[in-house]
């Protein structure tokens, strides 16, 4: 979710907001601790390294629990009510395909082949609920089809994505905000 996080900051950037005070509060840093976790497990899957994969999911919980240090610092309840809204659409939509596919979630790199972060041998080594999308699939618009070479997202995943942005962008804004009172 780095680039959901760095879109957010250069969307305030482009708002005419300072970032560097979100920089100075440590109510951000396990986020960024989190971040850089996730970037080890996207670079061991480069590898071939699959064996973290199961060690990642399960941190999940933990890093969106992360900003909850950010909402009760600035205060931006209803701004988090709206991103868990999203979350649980996104999350939604990712069940409803999920329970339609016999409880797995399709994938279909396209991109990610070129990079190298998918490799079809991969979705048999790997055992979890991911499984290489065919023409046998179902709902498949919701499937994650949207690929970034590191990374394949479904619709649910970026609706997700959006209470980091939402949560991230409406920070830097009640920081500024408070310094220019």
């Amino acid at each position: 979710m780095a680039e959901t996080i760095l879109l957010a900051l250069l969307f305030a950037k482009i708002r005419r907001y300072e970032i560097k005070p979100l920089f100075k509060t440590w109510t951000f840093y396990p986020i960024i601790i989190f971040e850089i976790i996730f970037l080890f497990g996207q670079l061991s899957i480069f590898l071939g390294h699959y064996e973290f994969i199961s060690f990642l999911k399960s941190l999940n919980t933990f890093y969106f629990c992360t900003y909850l240090l950010l909402v009760f610092k600035y205060r931006i309840y209803l701004q988090s009510i709206i991103g868990s809204i999203f979350m649980l659409i996104g999350g939604g939509l990712n069940d409803i395909v999920i329970k339609a596919n016999d409880g797995f979630m399709p994938v279909f790199p396209t991109l990610s082949y070129l990079t190298g972060y998918a490799k079809t041998e991969a979705f048999v080594i790997v055992k979890d609920i991911h499984m290489l999308g065919n023409s046998q699939t179902k709902l498949k618009i919701l499937t994650d089809f949207i690929d970034l070479g590191y990374s394949i997202l479904s619709i649910g995943d970026v609706f997700i994505r959006a209470f980091v942005f939402i949560i991230i962008y409406n920070s830097i804004k009640k920081i500024n905000n408070q310094r220019r009172k």
